[in-house]
C-alpha cells in the first residue's frame, strides 16, 4: 500500500477497515463506465437541441427572415427599412405602411403538389389551379403564391399546415384618404416601390428617412375643392375637371384635385384618363386666362399705359384666319376694358405694341418654356411655337398657340398679383422661418395695377358670379376651344377661372377648370368660364375663407377701394369745426369739394 489503495479493493474513509471492503468486480467497473458515457451523450444531445431551438426562435420570431429578404441582403447588404408615412400640413395621415403576410413555397419540400394546390385554391379562389400546380411541381427552391394576404386568408392558409409552404412578413401601403388625394399621393407597386405621385417623386426619401413626409396639402381644403369640382362636373356633364388652391406668398399648393380620380389601393386596369393628373401633367391652350400675362407684359414694358386705348372695332384678318371678339364692343377700348371684356382684338394690338421678341422673353421669364418646379413626377412640358413669329405672338396674346399646364398658369398668375415675385410651386410644406425662393418678374407698381384689373373682372366683367361678399374676390375667366385633329372644335372647350382673394392684400388663388362642359338651361345655353368655373370658385372661397382665417372685410372702406378700384372716390374734406372756423375768421373758407372719380 503506497497510495491509499489495496489492489482489487476499495478504501472508503467512512467505511469499515480494509479487511471488510468488498472486492471491485469487472461488471461494476463496466456499469460505471457505461453510466458516465450516457451522461456525456445526454449532455451533448441537450446542448444540440438547445442550439437548434435558439436558431428556430431567432429565425421565426426575432429575425423574420426568409428567402426574399435573404436574397435582398445578399444583393444590397442590408435589410430594407419601413417606408415613411405621408401626412398633410396638419399631420393628418395620407399614406402609411401596414404589416402583412405574403405566401411563398419551396417546391422541393412540397410532398404532393396537386393536393397542396387544391387546398390552397379552396382557400384562395382567385388563384389558378393549373398554374399553381405547375409552379409547385417545378422543382425550384422559391416561388411566390400570393402577396399581401388579409388576416383571414393568413389564418386559413396557416390552418392547412402544408409542408413547404411558408409566410413572409411584408408591408403594404395603406391610404386612409383613398380617392381624395390619389393624384397627389400616388401609389406603390407590389414590392412597395413608388409608381406615381409623391410615392414615386419622393421614393428615395420615403425609403431612407423614417420621418413622415409632410405635404403642403390641407385635407379640409382638399375635401371642399373635390366636392365642388364633382358638383360642377355632374351639373355640366363634363369629361372631368381640375382645381387647385395656391398660397401666393410662398408657392405652397394647399389643395390639388383632378377628376376623374381613383382608388390608390387598386390602380390596376384603369384607363389613362383616370390616372392622368390634369393639373400638372396636362398641357392646354388656356384661352383668355393668358390675358393676365399679356396685360402684365404690356404694362410692365412701359410701352402701354393703363389709360391707353386700342382699336377693337373690327376683326383682324391674318391670311385665311380671322381674329374676332366673342361679344365684341365694336369700338376702341381702353386697357382695363380689354381685360374686363376679354377682347381678343385688343389683346393682339397690345402684344404687337410690345413686340414679338419681347413677348417671347416675357413668357420665358414666366416659366412657360420648361416644366414647373413641382415635386410630382407627372410634370408636363409646355408646347411652344418654334419659330416664334408674329402670328404666334398674336394668338398667344389671347391664350392660343401655346400650351401650358394649370400649374404653370396658377404659379405665374400668383406672381402677377403678389407684388411681382414668382415663387417655385411646391407640394411640400415649407418651413415658415425659412426664406422663400422667388424671382421678380414685374414691378410692384405693375402688380398693383393687375390687382385692380382682377377686381374689375368680378365687379363689372365676365366673372360677376365669382363674387363672395366680404372677401374682395378678383380674377380672370378663360374659355378655350379644344383642338381636335388639325382644327378647333366649337362644341368642345375648356372653361376655367383663376380667382384670387382678398385683392387688396392677395393671399390665395383658387383655380377651377372644367373639361368639355355642356350648357344648361340655367346658364342660358352658355358653357363658358364665367358660367361654369367662376361659380364653383365662389363656392370654394365661401367655404375655405373661414378655415384660412381670412377676415371678412367691409369692401366700401376707403383703404380697400383705393387698393382695388380703378377709379376710387376722392376723400372728402373734413367738416369744419368751431375751432377751425375760429382760426379762419376773417378769411374765406373754402367750400367742401364734392366726391368725384379720379
Amino acid at each position: 500500500m503506497t497510495d491509499g489503495t489495496l489492489s482489487g479493493y476499495e478504501l472508503r474513509a467512512d467505511g469499515p477497515p480494509p479487511s471488510a471492503v468488498r472486492p471491485r468486480t469487472t461488471l461494476s467497473v463496466a456499469l460505471e463506465q457505461t453510466r458516465n458515457r450516457l451522461m456525456v451523450t445526454a449532455a451533448m444531445v441537450a446542448l444540440a437541441f438547445t442550439a437548434i431551438s435558439a436558431k428556430l426562435v431567432d429565425a421565426t420570431v426575432l429575425r423574420h427572415v426568409s428567402e426574399p429578404k435573404q436574397a435582398l441582403v445578399a444583393e444590397v447588404g442590408t435589410l430594407p427599412v419601413a417606408r415613411a408615412d405621408i401626412t398633410d400640413r396638419n399631420g393628418n395621415l395620407l399614406a402609411t405602411s401596414l404589416a402583412t403576410a405574403s405566401l411563398y413555397a419551396d417546391p422541393k419540400l412540397v410532398i404532393d403538389p396537386k393536393e397542396a394546390a387544391r387546398k390552397l385554391v379552396a382557400v384562395l379562389p382567385e388563384l389558378d389551379l393549373k398554374d399553381l400546380t405547375e409552379k409547385l411541381s417545378s422543382g425550384k427552391r422559391f416561388i411566390w403564391i400570393k402577396r399581401n394576404l388579409t388576416p383571414k386568408q393568413h389564418f386559413q392558409v396557416f390552418r392547412l399546415g402544408i409542408p413547404g409552404v411558408y409566410f413572409e412578413r411584408e408591408e403594404r401601403r395603406f391610404y386612409p384618404t383613398s380617392n381624395l388625394t390619389s393624384h397627389v399621393v400616388g401609389f406603390t407597386g407590389v414590392d412597395n416601390n413608388g409608381l406615381a405621385g409623391m410615392e414615386q417623386g419622393a421614393d428615395k426619401r420615403l425609403r431612407t428617412d423614417p420621418r413622415p413626409l409632410q405635404l403642403s396639402l390641407d385635407l379640409r381644403l382638399q375635401h371642399i375643392l373635390r366636392k365642388e369640382l364633382a358638383a360642377a362636373t355632374e351639373e355640366f356633364r363634363a369629361l372631368g375637371a381640375a382645381g387647385m388652391i395656391y398660397d401666393v406668398r410662398n408657392g405652397e399648393v394647399l389643395a390639388m384635385v383632378s377628376l376623374p380620380d381613383f382608388d390608390p389601393h387598386d390602380p390596376t386596369g384603369l384607363d389613362e384618363n383616370t390616372l392622368f393628373n390634369r393639373n400638372t401633367l396636362g398641357v392646354y391652350e388656356m384661352g383668355s386666362t393668358f390675358k393676365i400675362f399679356n396685360s402684365a407684359m404690356a404694362l410692365d414694358s412701359g410701352k402701354v399705359r393703363l389709360a391707353d386705348s386700342f382699336d377693337a372695332s373690327h376683326s383682324i384678318q391674318i391670311g385665311r384666319f380671322t381674329i374676332s371678339d366673342y361679344h365684341g364692343k365694336n369700338r376702341w377700348l381702353t386697357v382695363p376694358e380689354i381685360f374686363q371684356y376679354s377682347s381678343n382684338i385688343g389683346s393682339v394690338r397690345m402684344a404687337l405694341q410690345v413686340g414679338v421678341q419681347a413677348q417671347k422673353a416675357f413668357m420665358t421669364k414666366m416659366g412657360f418654356m420648361r416644366p414647373t418646379a413641382i415635386e410630382l413626377p407627372e410634370n408636363g412640358w409646355p408646347l411652344v411655337p418654334n419659330p416664334w413669329r408674329e402670328i404666334n405672338a398674336m394668338t398667344i396674346s389671347f391664350g392660343h398657340g401655346i400650351s401650358v399646364s394649370p400649374m404653370h398658369t396658377i404659379a405665374a398668375a400668383a406672381g402677377m398679383i403678389n407684388g411681382g415675385i414668382i415663387h417655385p410651386p411646391t407640394i411640400l410644406k415649407r418651413d415658415p422661418d425659412a426664406e422663400v425662393p422667388g424671382e421678380r418678374v414685374i414691378s410692384d407698381q405693375t402688380s398693383r395695377m393687375m390687382r385692380k384689373l382682377f377686381r374689375l373682372v368680378v365687379t363689372d366683367g365676365s366673372a360677376k358670379s365669382a363674387e363672395v361678399k366680404g372677401y374682395v374676390v378678383g380674377g380672370k375667366t378663360g374659355t378655350a376651344d379644344k383642338q381636335k385633329g388639325r382644327s378647333y372644335s366649337t362644341n368642345a372647350r375648356l372653361s376655367s377661372f383663376v380667382g384670387a382673394f382678398p385683392m387688396h392684400d392677395p393671399r390665395y388663388i383658387v383655380f377651377v377648370m372644367v373639361d368639355e362642359p355642356k350648357a344648361t338651361a340655367k346658364t342660358f345655353g352658355y358653357a363658358t368660364g364665367g358660367w361654369v368655373a367662376a361659380p364653383a370658385v365662389s363656392r370654394v372661397i365661401r367655404q375655405i375663407g373661414p378655415l384660412l382665417n381670412v377676415p371678412v372685410y367691409d369692401e366700401t372702406l376707403p383703404e380697400i377701394r383705393n387698393a382695388v378700384d380703378l377709379n376710387p372716390p376722392a376723400p372728402a374734406a373734413p367738416i369744419p369745426t368751431k375751432a377751425a372756423a375760429a382760426s379762419t375768421k376773417g378769411s374765406t373758407v373754402a367750400s367742401v369739394p364734392t366726391l368725384r372719380p379720379n
